[in-house]
């Protein structure tokens, strides 16, 4: 029996790393320390050893922060209608922005000959004075240069002014487009609507309202607005963030919800009020939304 318990001491000792010579064997002492005191009783429970990554491993990194665009093209069109398919632009206006330094690179503006203009009580440009002689062929050419020169396009309604690039005579714009009434979220404490007018965009950061529908005009008010936005970078970040369709999920009752968030009512929908939303924009509302699916997708921009 004693070779026994010998033997059951140096296996628990190989064990716990403790010298069976160490303990008290008397009875009195494992009396005192109780039963806890058996050797049986006392296997040390061996710290994890530590674990390393092998070679060349590292933890997932954390996903890159976005960058807000450099420089900025804003740009406005004055026409003669609003199809595209039958009216033509009269008029560009452009302004490249630096973002960083708050500043204006480069502006300019030109007309389009046109035959007739039905818009000429809104935009007061006579299709007379479009047909007299300007360098308007050099004029595209140097649109062409200052969309070279930009990382995102920005109007305000963009869908509206956009349509009209990439039909003769206006270049074709292939780069990332951002809109002051539809993308960008202005500070509440500014007290806009959510889909506000270039003119009340531009008295809410007061800048005094001297002309409208002129194409450099509008360009001069928002470049204005951005010079005055301390958090213009996250503006823009925000901005750019990919949107969808969606449609508002309310009663007739509740739809004002929907009116004062900036939905429009049969707009592209018939019989729904929508917009354009990114998730960050759908986690804000008071209300659900459902994408709405465009051809067996939903839309994305």
């Amino acid at each position: 029996m004693g070779d026994e318990t010998g033997a059951q001491l140096d296996l628990l000792s190989g064990l716990s790393g403790v010298d069976p010579a160490s303990r008290d064997p008397s009875p009195g002492a494992a009396a005192a320390d109780g039963p806890g005191s058996d050797p049986q009783h006392q296997l040390a429970v061996p710290s994890p050893a530590p674990v390393s990554l092998p070679t060349g491993a590292s933890s997932p990194a954390p996903a890159p922060t976005p960058l807000a665009p450099g420089t900025l093209l804003i740009v406005d069109t004055e026409t003669t209608g609003l199809d595209p398919e039958q009216d033509q632009c009269l008029e560009v206006g452009a302004i490249l922005f630096d973002v960083a330094s708050r500043a204006v690179l480069a502006q300019q503006s030109f007309l389009l000959p046109v035959e007739r203009n039905p818009a000429e009580s809104i935009n007061r440009i006579p299709a007379a004075v479009s047909c007299l002689n300007q360098p308007w062929r050099p004029a595209l050419s140097y649109l062409q240069a200052l969309l070279d020169a930009t990382d995102v396009v920005v109007a305000h309604n963009a869908s509206f002014d956009r349509q009209w690039f990439g039909r003769s005579p206006l270049p074709e714009i292939s780069h990332p487009w951002l809109c002051t009434m539809e993308d960008i979220r202005w500070p509440s404490e500014r007290q806009l609507r959510s889909r506000p007018s270039v003119r009340d965009l531009a008295l809410a950061y007061e800048i005094p309202v001297w002309a409208a529908h002129r194409a450099l005009t509008d360009c001069v008010y928002i470049a204005e607005v951005f010079r005055r936005c301390e958090d213009l970078e996250s503006l823009l970040i925000a901005g750019l963030e990919p949107r969808r369709l969606m449609r508002a999920c309310v009663s007739y009752h509740d739809r004002q919800l929907a009116r004062d968030a900036g939905f429009r009512w049969n707009d592209p929908v018939k019989g729904s009020w929508t917009r354009r939303l990114s998730d960050r924009d759908i986690a804000a509302l008071d209300f659900a939304v459902e994408p709405i699916e465009m051809g067996g997708m939903p839309e994305s921009g």
